[in-house]
């Protein structure tokens, strides 16, 4: 497969000698953007699914009637959360 080169993007002087102060040893400013696009895609696409599957969920819930109130939930999660902290504090003591 051939490849082919990105649109050029405009910075700031300031913007790009930070970057070029970031590279690592050996590293090239065109592998950084490659880089950087990659990890933005896959972020975004990773978020995505996630929203995804918040919806499937949702309409899961409401189709049904199985859920759990938010606030019931957030509840819970404190009662962890607090459990969780208390146990480490005792550790420590």
């Amino acid at each position: 497969m051939r490849t082919s080169s990105t649109p050029s993007v405009r910075v700031e002087p300031e913007l790009r000698a930070e970057v070029e102060s970031m590279l690592g040893e050996g590293e090239i400013l065109s592998e950084f953007v490659e880089t950087s696009i990659r990890e933005k895609l896959e972020r975004r696409r990773v978020h995505e699914e996630f929203i995804a599957r918040g919806l499937r969920s949702r309409d899961q819930a409401l189709q049904t009637g199985d859920y759990v109130d938010a606030d019931v939930e957030l509840a819970n999660l404190q009662c962890k959360l607090d459990a969780a902290r208390a146990q480490v504090a005792k550790k420590r003591k």
